[in-house]
């Protein structure tokens, strides 16, 4: 028994090194956000703030009288955009993964092959075609080019659709005998059962939009449409004053990852639970 709890102690002690070790740069940015420009600059790697500082904060929400960094306009953007591409990836791919799943028509299969295809595609490859495409219909540097080429992803269809095909065919066929047509059926008894699955494409799709840059790079060019990706990478790259400003940085970046954090912790049973269904009733 000796020799088992020396192992497993052994064990626990390097898995809370490697936690230790993950989670070092995160306390370091959280540490330099209070700290002012010399002291990060002369204690980089210090996580006692020597002395205490709310500047950068102040800064970044304009309550310092001074040349603030539009962070709000970006966070603005940010939300609009995101909160608009989440819905409509969770509408639109659960349609279509449930079109893909259960109904029977010509060319089902190539569409199947398409989606998966598109899923193997790099999206860097993409980026001139999808600025071309956005130029020629007229909707660069919009809203509209900002979320429309977002609105629906490849690989949400599949998730949606390797759910729906777990679904017994029983109970789609017990709705009918009730009457429910295709739609009734999918809206008020195929789509309940399938929050695990709608819940993870939900993280999956605020994420994704949410940490988008490249789309928003090819998309925009106005500072009044910048988001947090597109706005933190202009600041890091000194396009908005002199000097390291690492406190500034760094707490513009922090703040940026609060609303996936908070999403994913409060959700994270559904995510890592998987697609499993008990909702079939007799």
């Amino acid at each position: 028994m000796k020799p088992n709890h020396s192992l497993r102690a052994v064990g626990f002690t390097l898995l809370a090194l490697c936690a230790a070790l993950f989670l070092l740069p995160f306390a370091i940015q959280v540490a330099t956000s209070f700290k002012t420009d010399p002291d990060a600059a002369a204690h980089p790697l210090s996580l006692l703030p020597d002395p205490l500082s709310l500047a950068a904060y102040r800064r970044l929400f304009g309550l310092d009288g001074g040349d603030s960094v539009p962070f709000l306009r970006w966070l603005g953007n940010s939300t609009v955009v995101t909160l608009v591409v989440t819905a409509g990836r969770v509408l639109f791919d659960s349609m279509a993964g449930y079109a893909l799943a259960r109904l029977q028509f010509r060319g089902r299969g190539v569409l199947v092959a398409l989606v998966i295809g598109v899923m193997a595609v790099p999206g860097v490859v993409l980026l001139i075609p999808r600025f071309l495409v956005l130029n020629t219909l007229g909707i660069f540097d919009t809203y509209a080019g900002m979320v429309l080429p977002l609105i629906a992803d490849a690989a949400g269809v599949f998730i949606m659709k390797q759910f729906f095909a777990s679904i017994p065919r029983e109970v789609e066929e017990a709705a009918r005998i009730d009457g429910a047509g295709i739609v009734r059926t999918f809206w008020s008894v195929i789509l309940p059962m399938a929050r695990p699955a709608l819940i993870t494409l939900t993280i999956l799709s605020f994420q994704g939009s949410w940490n988008e840059f490249t789309h928003f790079l090819v998309s925009t060019q106005s500072p009044e449409y910048e988001t947090l990706t597109t706005g933190l990478a202009r600041f890091v790259s000194g396009g908005l004053g002199n000097g390291t400003q690492y406190p500034l940085k760094l707490t513009a970046a922090l703040l940026s990852t609060i609303p996936v954090a908070v999403l994913f912790f409060c959700f994270q049973r559904y995510f890592v639970r998987g697609a499993n269904s008990d909702s079939v009733k007799e």
